[in-house]
């Protein structure tokens, strides 16, 4: 779904110091044989320093989601705190068409790298290629290529692990519950994010044999749609024990729908993380216990990598002397317990 703090979910994207390597050296001033040293042999690596200036292109889909303009927001607040790097950044789209035609006007700027996040992932992968052909290394962000061919990197969220996740908390949650029921409000359905969500909650529900989904509805990742959808669940389900909620855009109006209709008598858990849902959790005067996050900090670091990337530099706190070719980011469950360490990354 801020220019956001380093913290330890991040740990392996980019501190300041650099990366080192030793290399032998064999003292040969006599002939008896001598011990043998480890020297410090600096291995490029990002870090905070200006170094090479990069002119990073970032192509998205349009920011009509909560979540989608953090991505924007990160990737813009990122770029900023680099003197050396310059953001070139569509208006985005969520058409194909357009968005192509939007990648392909930064191709003809002979950007350094790209940085896309694309509207759909297998129709733009042709323009992935055309790209890296020419030449411009991409950083495919989130929703990716349908041939690694398309891009340098991939860095995103893991949708069936958010899934997974979210069925574990609430599985803990409802062990020791006899004949245990709960409810999915889905995003979707035509994107494959939806089903791997999906597919990762009904995995983790299998370590719970007392629990049973009675019940699926798939909403639009929007407020309007979230507030309909579950308003059909608890018509349909005059009781039931949890429910997940894959999206916390949706979430307001799934919110509003159990408040309209007076019920109190399940636990909720959001995903992506929201503000807003964070901020209920932290009040705990509603049925919204938990969120799984899907960090759109996921952004700023794909700037990291672009920059790493355009200065032939490798990442700050690995040992390799290329960025690697992906980064799968975790989803955190944030509750009431940690919901501190977690506010300043949620997005409005």
């Amino acid at each position: 779904m801020p220019e956001i703090p380093a913290t330890s979910r991040r740990g392996l994207l980019f501190g300041t110091a650099a990366v080192s390597a030793g290399a032998l050296l064999t003292a040969c001033t006599s002939n008896e044989p001598k011990k043998s040293e480890t020297a410090t042999n600096n291995v490029p690596a990002a870090d905070d320093k200006p170094g090479k200036a990069v002119t990073i292109g970032f192509a998205g889909p349009q920011a009509d989601h909560g979540w989608l303009n953090a991505i924007n927001e990160n990737a813009k607040s990122r770029a900023k705190k680099y003197s050396e790097v310059t953001l070139e950044i569509t208006e985005g789209s969520n058409d194909t068409a357009a968005q192509i035609g939007q990648v392909q006007t930064l191709i003809n700027k002979k950007v350094d790298v790209l940085v896309i996040l694309p509207a759909d992932g297998k129709a733009l992968t042709q323009v992935g290629l055309q790209a890296m052909k020419a030449g411009i290394p991409v950083i495919n962000l989130d929703r990716i290529f349908a041939s690694p061919q398309a891009y340098r990197c991939w860095i995103g969220g893991d949708n069936y692990g958010m899934g997974l996740n979210a069925g574990n908390y609430i599985g803990e949650q409802l062990k020791d519950k006899p004949n245990a029921k709960v409810v999915e409000l889905a995003g979707l359905d035509n994107l494959e994010l939806t089903k791997q969500r999906t597919q990762g909650f009904d995995d983790a529900l299998k370590n719970y044999p007392n629990i049973k989904k009675v019940a699926r509805q798939a909403a639009d990742f929007t407020v309007e749609s979230g507030q309909a959808k579950m308003a059909q669940l608890l018509q349909a389900q005059s009781q039931f024990d949890a429910l997940w909620n894959h999206d916390d855009d949706q979430g307001v109006g799934a919110l509003r729908a159990i408040a309209q209709a007076g019920r109190k008598d399940f636990l909720m858990v959001g995903g992506a993380g929201a503000k807003s849902a964070m901020d209920a959790i932290k009040a705990d005067n509603s049925v919204l216990k938990a969120t799984v996050l899907y960090p759109p900090t996921m952004a700023a670091s794909a700037i990291d990598l672009a920059r790493a990337l355009g200065q032939a530099k490798g990442v700050s706190g690995m040992s390799e002397l290329e960025i690697p070719a992906s980064i799968t980011l975790y989803s955190a469950v944030v509750t009431k317990e940690n919901v501190e360490e977690y506010l300043p990354t949620g997005f409005s």
